[in-house]
């Protein structure tokens, strides 16, 4: 386990940005085959106040819910595009903490290397519990994609020099796609599948969309 005790908590965003750019250095990315995958799990961080509540669903290949773990927070670094761990790393460690099953691959609702400085959440994350990491977020923070034009059609996501850090992925009709990019020990073309593989009639993978449902239902 990695000592998280002095990266957790900067006070500036250079300490931030000096987090990050030493955790780069950690970053790994390779296949990750999704036939050996057993355990998958979701997460999803939402504000109550100055509260962060986060939530980790796990499932199976069947989407039969396994286990769920919640936990609450308090917000100690402000909303910044591109820092967004520093806000959530904290809740969503204290559920791993608590949870007894292991999964193979952990999806979050959020980035992965698709991030001006290739660490969003699911890499930042993925290394502090060195485990295989996927982001699947909502809209591009870092970029640009052609939109793509048919259900189950994806397009790369490229950075200003034409690197391929990612994909737009049309996941359901009348909606907009999904940004899908590696964390930390998957790959861009095992992202994909495996996330493709997740998608259950819904916008979102299984994962990510059961533990935004639960968020919700623990906020009401």
């Amino acid at each position: 386990m990695v000592d998280i005790s002095n990266f957790l908590y900067p006070k500036t965003l250079e300490e931030a940005e000096r987090i990050q750019k030493e955790f780069l250095k950690k970053l790994v990315l390779l296949p990750l085959d999704f036939s050996k995958v057993t355990l998958i799990a979701g997460v999803d961080v939402s504000y109550v106040g100055d509260q962060a509540l986060g939530v980790v669903v796990v499932i199976n290949k069947n989407f039969e819910v396994i286990e769920v773990i919640h936990e609450t927070l308090k917000v100690t670094f402000p909303y910044v595009p591109g820092f967004l761990a520093f806000r959530e790393a904290p809740v969503i460690l204290k559920c791993f903490e608590k949870l007894k099953s292991k999964p193979d691959v952990v999806l979050f609702d959020g980035q992965g290397i698709a991030h001006p400085r290739r660490l969003g959440i699911a890499s930042h994350v993925g290394i502090l519990l060195d485990i295989p990491t996927i982001g699947v977020a909502k809209s591009i923070l870092y970029g640009k994609c052609e939109k793509p034009s048919d259900v189950g059609q994806a397009t790369e996501l490229k950075d200003r020099n034409g690197e391929v850090i990612g994909f737009c992925y049309l996941s359901k009709k009348n909606t907009k796609p999904i940004v899908i990019s590696p964390g930390y020990k998957t790959n861009l073309e095992s992202s994909l599948y495996i996330v493709k593989s997740l998608i259950n009639g819904f916008k979102l993978p299984e994962p990510v969309r059961l533990a935004h449902h639960y968020s919700q239902k623990l906020k009401s």
